[in-house]
């Protein structure tokens, strides 16, 4: 199954507005193989405080509406910042406290989804 090009664009642009405010571990997990998923990719992220979560998803939001003109379907978790849901519909993207990721552990929960681990760009400009 092939991803859609507007579908690859949202995920750049998310993954663009995370890297922007230094989210960190970043993960893209593909659900498009599981039977009767919500939406076709999880992308996860972390911040290391409730300002850091915030700040991740307004720059998500900011980058994704610049460049695609998307607005997200639905926002959850924005008041007290530890999980911040935000649905683009096919692409669900993650941004959690660290300790919170941590806890519920989504990535061992889609166990079967396949995975993979963006490097930022961040860290390749530090590896440098």
């Amino acid at each position: 199954m092939k991803k859609d090009k507007g579908t690859d664009q949202l995920i750049t642009q998310i993954i663009k507005g995370i890297e922007e405010v230094k989210g960190q571990d970043i993960e893209i997990l593909d659900l498009r193989d599981i039977e009767n998923t919500v939406c076709d990719y999880f992308i996860i992220c972390n911040g290391n405080s409730n300002t850091q979560v915030n700040a991740i998803v307004n720059s998500i939001q900011k980058v994704v509406s610049k460049a695609l003109h998307e607005k997200p379907w639905h926002i959850e978790g924005s008041n007290n910042a530890e999980w911040v849901l935000i649905d683009y519909v096919h692409v669900v993207t993650h941004v959690f406290q660290k300790h919170i990721r941590e806890f519920y552990d989504i990535e061992g929960l889609w166990g079967d989804a396949k995975s993979v681990k963006i490097e930022s760009a961040n860290l390749k400009k530090e590896k440098a």
